[in-house]
């Protein structure tokens, strides 16, 4: 598996960008805190495909900060990173989808954790519907439309169910290729659930972090796979981070009477329409995504990609460590960061200020 670290070349956009948010950080939750340049150490975590852009940038500023530690991001994907946090391999994990004990993850979780687990949104994104069809650059898609593709229903590009959404464009009478995550993913499961949340009979599978065989389809691992299938390949429709997309076509969703684009602005809009979870501790802010609310602007298919940790670690260079990265992600310049180069929508400033107040309480213990 690759991963990521901050001992590899700079990528010179990041890099100027995180020299000037590094020198105006001294605000309070500007950037990184002062200790962290006298901490030294390496910090192997990992997770959430969907986080490589944004985990670039932050390992990139958060190196100029805390020079003397080594950050490796491993994007095994959501599911791998919570078992890997679980099991006590990944200190930080990075996940798409909040922790359940469908399959024992919270509990399990909680009991490496010693009590209380920290589960902080960090991410929010677009989950982009992208598209390979040649002479349309543009595409609009009902929810329903987006449901019956990726459930098999519907299989040619001039089908009335996406032409009529789609007067101007020259659609090809040709097969639609949808392309899936060949693994356990956080994505996925963000995906199916929108699909499961606003066109049930159409798609019939559920909420699922894995596939369905069923519903058929081309394969990639993990989001990068994705987005390779779709570009190399014509006729082809997917799902990926939008920070992920490249130059490929991201499709205009309908919510509501218009069809909205997967900005990030839309994006950040949903967490304003969203509950949290029920039944949580003080340190675990989940989100329950509103996948059909009609309110305007609001992009409906949407990941909030949360931070794993615990709330005390047996190492206190460990828990500096820890509580320093987490702190600089949260940061405004971290939150900046990943804006600028992984096309992420900032937290707000109310939330950013809760999520910063749980980790502040990291420690040794």
């Amino acid at each position: 598996m690759k991963s990521i670290s901050t001992r590899r070349a700079l990528v010179p956009g990041i890099a100027a960008l995180a020299l000037g948010l590094t020198a105006c950080g001294g605000d309070s939750g500007g950037g990184a805190s002062e200790e962290a340049a006298d901490l030294s150490g390496s910090l192997n975590i990992g997770g959430a495909s969907s986080q490589e852009s944004a985990q670039s940038a932050w390992i990139v500023g958060f190196g100029e900060a805390a020079p003397g530690v080594t950050v490796n991001y491993d994007p095994t994907g959501s599911g791998t990173g919570r078992e890997n946090f679980v099991s006590g391999g990944f200190p930080i994990a990075g996940s798409d989808a909040y922790l359940t004990d469908d399959e024992g993850e919270l509990s399990g979780a909680q009991e490496q954790c010693g009590g209380e687990v920290i589960e902080v949104p960090n991410y929010v994104s677009p989950i982009a519907v992208i598209f390979n069809v040649e002479g349309v650059d543009e595409l609009n898609l009902t929810p329903e439309a987006v449901a019956g593709i990726f459930a098999g229903k519907i299989t040619k590009w001039n089908d009335p169910a996406i032409a009529d959404s789609n007067p101007d464009a020259d659609l090809p009478n040709a097969k639609i290729t949808p392309v899936h995550r060949s693994d356990d993913s956080g994505t996925t499961e963000n995906f199916t659930d929108y699909l499961d949340a606003v066109a049930a009979d159409a798609w019939d599978f559920g909420v699922v972090e894995t596939w369905p065989t069923k519903a058929g389809g081309e394969a990639g691992q993990g989001t990068s796979g994705v987005v390779q299938v779709v570009t190399e390949t014509s006729n082809t429709i997917g799902y990926a981070d939008a920070s992920q997309a490249g130059g490929l076509g991201q499709a205009n969703v309908g919510v509501g009477g218009e069809f909205v684009a997967p900005s990030s602005e839309a994006a950040a809009k949903i967490l304003e329409v969203s509950p949290r979870v029920e039944d949580r501790g003080e340190m675990d802010l989940a989100f329950d995504l509103d996948h059909t609310t009609t309110e305007g602007g609001t992009y409906p298919i949407v990941l909030t990609s949360y931070l794993l940790a615990c709330p005390t670690y047996e190492d206190q260079n460990t828990a500096d460590m820890v509580k320093a990265y987490m702190d600089y992600i949260v940061s405004d310049d971290g939150q900046a960061m990943a804006e600028s180069e992984a096309g992420s929508a900032p937290l707000a400033p109310a939330l950013q200020e809760e999520v910063q107040g749980i980790i502040e309480q990291i420690s040794a213990g």
